[in-house]
């Protein structure tokens, strides 16, 4: 089992791409991955037989941890898979035991001492939990945890919360702290004819993260009604020369993508995190864009550092992005670090939502249809008429913890403002 990142502990083997027997070639794809950052397609590290699969689907075990062997061509040398050093066997010969895909499995680790090292890697655990843990008020040290040198991970992390544990006293007033009671529903019970399937991985990964978003923020919504005129006619006039200099299609987001950070930069508290009682307003603007994905479950990418992409670069960024998420080729760091989101119901012509905000962020936008409507225009000679518009209804999920209404009517009202301002040159 691969480690995809620093903060990666476990893994769980959801599809095996080959079968006992198959032949393998070096880097082809050869089973799935899901943790609790990303699913991707794992290649295998050498050329061969699939001699032996160890971990059946389904199985979550910890990086590191065996999960099949390949007998090796003659002459082909193995290759771990894992980031961390570990001792590598030579090819066997012909007839020898098979080769093992990753190094040894990690020998289970008794509990540290308080102030030694393993402990301070323990409680050190990942940023998403560390915010999660300061967001509710909870010492990390006194949850046990079943990642590697008994780190914690978000699925301890919420088990703990679930389960109803106290928070630890924080200091903060008490508009600040989440409150923690029992908020497991009623069970459902199946009835005759039904189908009962297990959630996979990104769907339970999906619906914990859901869930504790959900706590952590004060979510209101306010709603806007934005006309793309102008936008369109830019589009369409840039479109040819664009598709056919870049080889990217030009749709509404990268207008839209570019107007929010341009916009955000004027208004910080929506591209901020909150981490207990203080504030961090990000100089940085990621911008996560939510991705379904093909058959169930949803994932957000990242592009970074959006300020400094052209409309071309980030039209390449968010293709690019959203062709890899539904692919299974995304690595962990391309979602992670989100300052900010945009969901788009519109592509399935959803006409309006309420999006969840996102944990880490204070705020997510989500796009509604894109179509025409007819609108009632002041003509400059202030005569009104009815005119065919391209409009689309934008709505602003934000964390009112933090996040004022007027604040939030203002961004958006500057959002509104630069979208139908768009000079006819383009950004």
């Amino acid at each position: 089992m691969p480690q995809m990142g620093e903060s990666i502990a476990e893994g769980t083997l959801s599809r095996w791409l080959k079968k006992v027997g198959d032949e393998v070639k070096r880097d082809e794809p050869i089973f799935e991955i899901s943790t609790d950052k990303v699913d991707a397609e794992i290649p295998s590290p050498t050329s061969g037989v699939l001699a032996e699969i160890l971990i059946a689907e389904g199985k979550t075990v910890p990086v590191e941890t065996i999960v099949a062997r390949i007998e090796t061509e003659k002459g082909a040398s193995i290759v771990a898979t894992v980031e961390a050093p570990a001792p590598v066997a030579a090819a066997p010969a012909k007839g020898a035991a098979p080769a093992p895909v990753a190094a040894a499995p990690t020998p289970s680790i008794p509990r540290a001492a308080p102030g030694s090292f393993e402990e301070r890697v323990r409680t050190k655990s990942s940023p998403l939990v560390r915010r999660m843990a300061a967001e509710h008020g909870v010492e990390i040290a006194g949850i046990a945890g079943s990642g590697i040198a008994g780190r914690v991970t978000r699925k301890d992390f919420v088990s703990y919360i679930e389960s109803g544990a106290p928070a630890a006293s924080t200091g903060l007033p008490g508009s600040m702290v989440v409150p923690m009671g029992d908020t497991h529903a009623p069970a459902a019970t199946a009835w005759p004819g039904d189908v009962v399937e297990p959630m996979s991985k990104i769907r339970r990964l999906t619906s914990d993260h859901m869930a504790m978003a959900r706590r952590v923020a004060a979510h209101v919504t306010t709603f806007f009604e934005i006309d793309l005129t102008r936008v369109s006619r830019v589009r369409a006039r840039l479109r040819g020369e664009f598709e056919a200099h870049t080889g990217q299609k030009l749709t509404y987001l990268p207008f839209i993508i570019h107007a929010v950070v341009a916009t955000l930069k004027r208004h910080p508290i929506l591209n901020a995190s909150v981490n207990g009682s203080d504030i961090i307003y990000r100089k940085r603007y990621n911008i996560g864009l939510a991705v379904a994905l093909d058959p169930t479950g949803l994932i957000v990418p990242v592009i970074k550092n959006a300020e400094d992409l052209s409309l071309s670069g980030i039209t390449k960024a968010a293709n690019d992005l959203a062709l890899r998420a539904r692919t299974k080729k995304l690595n962990p760091a391309e979602v992670q670090d989100a300052t900010f989101t945009i969901s788009n119901p519109g592509g399935f012509g959803g006409m309006i939502g309420t999006p969840i905000i996102p944990v880490g962020t204070t705020a997510i936008i989500a796009i509604g249809a894109i179509e025409k409507r007819p609108k009632v225009i002041t003509g400059v000679d202030g005569e009104d008429t009815i005119a065919i518009r391209t409009c689309a209804y934008f709505s602003l999920s934000f964390d009112h913890k933090v996040v004022d209404g007027a604040d939030a009517d203002r961004f958006m009202a500057d959002l509104k403002k630069t979208l139908e301002g768009i000079p006819e040159a383009g950004f």
